[in-house]
């Protein structure tokens, strides 16, 4: 990204306040119906729309064909009544003439199998036809368009996550691992192909993970990943650099999807001007505002902290789950005040108007097929009000003394088959460490293995399959300086191709830890029982994966009460290094990281939050948001004023069932 065009985005935010609005498809609808949307935009406080994501096929209807004055009304009235457009190229859904007159343009599944044409995302994003014509629809759109007042930002694709394992994927896979290795012969190396009679006498052998008689060669499958990821953010920078060329100097993104298993988002952070993101909650889960505070401190820390646009959510319900509970209007609105509390500085939603034909005919929209007078564009209209309301906290920051490292082609390569359990999940073990911290309302922040540590006192590495030596060594020394440093289960187990490091595990921490390991081994279903010398623990168990433990100096936090392991190390302290060398149960886990959290200090902004209560405080903000069944009164010390009702606080506030309060101090008078 460059400075001027992440300033450009900033400067949006603090013209308009929160950006509130959503995806808007006026090609779906006549004209007469597009000044209707203007009227209800404006009433339901609307100030930017993503505009022309699914419109190929309606600026393009034949090959170069251009059909513009459509959007050029569409542009002219949004303009007209004061909403922004976030322009879209229309690249995530290329036309049916594309895929009918080049088929190479498809993908291809790992069966062999040739998609077609009919549904949405049907493109290779290797393919040199597709990106093509891509890039030529591209030049159009902005040069038509980079100077027209109503587009203030610049959306490139949609949900980039293509994969294809066709010919002109293997194509452009062996040129990738040229670049990477050099030659065959360090291909051959990097994948130790000398197993299973694997090695290759020429690159053009090579072929992407397609279905096999029996396992694929792991490295084969990460680096094909990390291929697929590279690939895919290729196409981006493409069509980034072709707006950028046309003259536009808005900023410009495209949609992440939270933590999404096929895209390394850290390798693209850089690349967007703001980072957004896609949030679909599953109402009928539980624990679903525990993930999307994972996934919106996950967005922020791509952003180096910045401010954030939560580009899709749903109103309602979707229409893409086996069954599709809709979320209440209070449930829509807590939700948004959560992304606003973790550092959102936009607010959106798929979609503006309901459809009534295609595949999304059922998703909610703010505008639903029963129109304006519904619950629904009720809720809209009121968080449009209550946004505006929260323009104080617009470009403030969440500070965070704790660090959570997430790294995607170690959870990649951990998720390969053929390990001690397929039960273990890396990035359920994420979320399960995550849950103490979000309990505990505190500040996270989510950051890259090769991340600057040295703002923490805390530093959790819930998993690390993958773990190079630099890692190694930021741990080493944040642990060194103080920091209550603790590591996760399965860590240190692999080099960045994936082959196993030799010797005691976790090789490259043992010193800093002071325990090793020598085998790792899956545990029985019912768990084992795990013991702690000062006895808190001993109701408590260890599941799913543990290992075969000695301590090399660290002090035994707890130990396997029973089994093969029985008294064995399972949780080790040493100075302030932590190892935990199982899978525990949700109480062990809790109380190891809260003891981590008191060695270090560090609390919540109202200390522990009453349950159900959310709490988050960005910049001089504390967001209180009640998930509860019952109105909570919380004690705060001062005086305080409330953002959304302007009712003034003293001492304590109460945060009604389903309902929250957005507070700053103010002096007392």
């Amino acid at each position: 990204m460059t400075s001027a065009s992440s300033s450009a985005f900033a400067t949006l935010s603090a013209e308009r306040g929160i950006l509130f609005g959503g995806d808007y498809n006026p090609e779906q609808w006549s004209p007469e119906v597009w000044r209707e949307d203007i009227a209800l935009m404006q009433r339901a406080g609307v100030n930017l729309v993503t505009a022309g994501v699914f419109s190929w096929a309606e600026l393009e209807p034949s090959p170069g064909a251009r059909e513009f004055a459509w959007l050029d009304e569409v542009l002219d009235l949004l303009h007209a009544g004061g909403i922004a457009v976030d322009l879209a190229t229309p690249v995530a859904s290329p036309p049916p003439w594309l895929g009918i007159r080049h088929p190479e343009t498809l993908p291809v599944d790992r069966d062999g199998v040739r998609l077609v044409a009919g549904s949405r995302n049907q493109f290779s994003p290797s393919s040199r036809v597709y990106r093509e014509a891509a890039r030529a629809i591209t030049a159009d759109l902005a040069a038509r368009y980079a100077r027209h007042p109503a587009v203030r930002m610049w959306h490139v694709g949609n949900e980039y996550g293509q994969i294809d394992h066709g010919d002109e994927a293997a194509r452009a896979f062996r040129e990738w691992l040229l670049r990477r290795y050099g030659s065959i012969e360090e291909i051959n190396r990097a994948w130790g192909t000398a197993f299973w009679a694997q090695r290759y006498s020429d690159v053009a052998e090579i072929l992407p993970p397609r279905r096999a008689p029996y396992l694929i060669n792991p490295t084969q499958s990460l680096d094909f990943r990390r291929f697929t990821s590279d690939e895919l953010r290729d196409c981006y920078r493409e069509l980034r650099d072709t707006i950028r060329g046309a003259g536009a100097t808005q900023p410009i993104t495209t949609n992440f999807m939270g933590a999404f298993a096929h895209v390394d988002y850290w390798s693209w952070a850089d690349d967007v001007d703001v980072v957004s993101d896609d949030q679909y909650p599953d109402p009928a889960d539980p624990d679903s505002p525990l993930d999307m505070a994972f996934v919106q401190d996950l967005m922020r820390g791509l952003g180096d902290g910045r401010p954030w646009v939560l580009m899709e959510q749903a109103i309602s319900a979707v229409q893409w789950r086996p069954h599709n509970l809709p979320k209440t209007p209070a449930r829509a609105r807590l939700d948004t005040l959560q992304a606003v509390a973790r550092g959102a500085d936009g607010i959106c939603f798929f979609q503006w108007r309901q459809s009534t034909a295609g595949a999304e005919r059922f998703h909610s929209a703010m505008l639903p097929h029963a129109g304006a007078d519904t619950e629904v564009f009720e809720g809209v209209c009121r968080q449009g009000r209550e946004l505006q309301r929260l323009r104080p906290v617009v470009g403030g920051r969440v500070a965070a003394r704790t660090a959570v490292l997430f790294d995607w082609p170690s959870w990649w390569a951990s998720d390969e088959p053929a390990r001690p359990t397929a039960r273990f999940d890396g990035l359920e073990q994420m979320r399960r460490w995550y849950r103490p911290l979000w309990r505990r309302g505190i500040p996270v922040d989510v950051v890259p293995f090769g991340a600057d540590l040295s703002a923490y006192d805390v530093v959790l590495l819930p998993h690390g399959y993958v773990l190079r030596p630099d890692d190694a060594a930021r741990l080493t020394d944040a642990a060194s300086r103080g920091a209550q440093v603790v590591v996760g289960p399965f860590s240190g187990v692999a080099d960045e191709r994936g082959h196993i490091l030799t010797g005691r595990s976790p090789v490259l921490l043992r010193d800093i830890l002071g325990v090793s390991g020598e085998e790792w081994v899956g545990l029985p279903d019912d768990g084992v029982a795990v013991a702690s010398a000062d006895g808190r623990w001993a109701a408590s168990v260890a599941h799913t994966l543990g290992e075969k433990l000695r301590t090399d100096g660290a002090e035994v936090v707890a130990t396997f009460a029973s089994g093969d392991l029985a008294g064995r190390p399972v949780v080790t302290r040493n100075g302030t290094a932590w190892y935990v060398g199982a899978v525990l149960a949700d109480d062990l886990l809790d109380a190891v990281l809260g003891d981590a959290l008191d060695a270090a200090g560090v609390a919540g902004a109202i200390g522990v939050p009453p349950a159900e209560v959310e709490v988050v405080r960005r910049g001089d903000a504390l967001f209180l948001l009640n998930r509860g069944d019952d109105d909570v009164t919380i004690p705060l010390s001062g005086a305080w004023t409330d953002l959304l009702t302007d009712d003034e606080i003293d001492d304590h506030v109460t945060v009604p069932r389903g309902d929250a309060r957005v507070v700053t101090e103010r002096r007392r008078t």
